[in-house]
């Protein structure tokens, strides 16, 4: 692991990384244990990659944790996750403000639980002052709920003459999204062998280098996410230029 962390070179770091946390309940299937048995040992990845990350100096690090339609899966399923959350975030709030991690939160909190929004927000205001890593958890969001919700917001202020049709371009539209405070990721790791951003920040990946890995979330460590960053570097990006104008 540490051939790999002298590999990357620190001056062309990813300032964003969003990740889909993937495969956990097939991880867990694989190990004959029931799906949420998964994803509480992909808790232990969610640590071991944050730590990983803040190690290195990545600014901000975006991590699906739930989506809109997660809320669809069986019901046993959806209240473990929900406890799952709440005593992770009961038990990490602290560790996270020690190490300087300011912890966001990005997606529609109405549909949790009260007293998963209790915990989230307390860990919210606890870290609210810290400068290090900036740590978004996605949760009850999806990219087209994002993008709706910025169109209906954008009309209404057009309706009550807040903004003219004129004036809407990129910057002002990045205003209406969940992630107006955030660069755009740069770098979309999705584990467990699938090839798909699943409703993921859809606005905001526009031009992030894709990775994709079969290694399942449960057993993603460090040394994954120094690959990753390794493949990052190998790449050319031109934003639509030639390699010449890049060059």
């Amino acid at each position: 692991m540490s051939d790999l962390a002298q590999q990357i070179d620190k001056n062309r770091l990813p300032r964003h990384i969003a990740i889909i946390m993937d495969g956990n309940g097939r991880w867990a299937q694989e190990q004959g244990q029931d799906r949420l048995f998964g994803h509480y040992h992909g808790v232990e990845s969610v640590r071991d990659i944050v730590e990983g990350a803040a190690e290195l100096g990545i600014e901000y690090l975006t991590l699906y944790a739930f989506s809109t339609e997660n809320w669809d899966r069986p019901e046993y399923e959806v209240a473990g996750l929900m406890e799952l959350l709440v005593s992770t975030i009961r038990k990490e709030a602290e560790v996270l403000h020690k190490n300087r991690i300011r912890l966001h939160v990005i997606g529609d909190m109405s549909m949790m639980p009260d007293h998963a929004r209790k915990e989230l927000n307390e860990a919210l205001e606890m870290t609210a002052q810290n400068t290090g890593l900036n740590l978004v958890m996605a949760l009850s969001y999806s990219g087209r709920w994002e993008l709706l919700n910025a169109v209906k917001q954008v009309a209404r202020d057009v309706q009550e003459g807040r903004l003219s049709v004129e004036a809407i371009g990129p910057d002002v539209l990045q205003q209406y999204l969940c992630t107006h405070n955030f660069p755009d990721p740069e770098l979309m790791i999705r584990t467990s062998g699938e090839y798909r951003i699943s409703n993921f920040l859809l606005y905001q990946l526009a031009y992030a280098e894709l990775y994709f890995t079969e290694v399942r979330w449960p057993d993603f460590r460090k040394k994954n996410l120094y690959a990753a960053i390794i493949d990052y570097q190998s790449r050319e990006r031109r934003f639509g230029k030639t390699s010449a104008q890049v060059t």
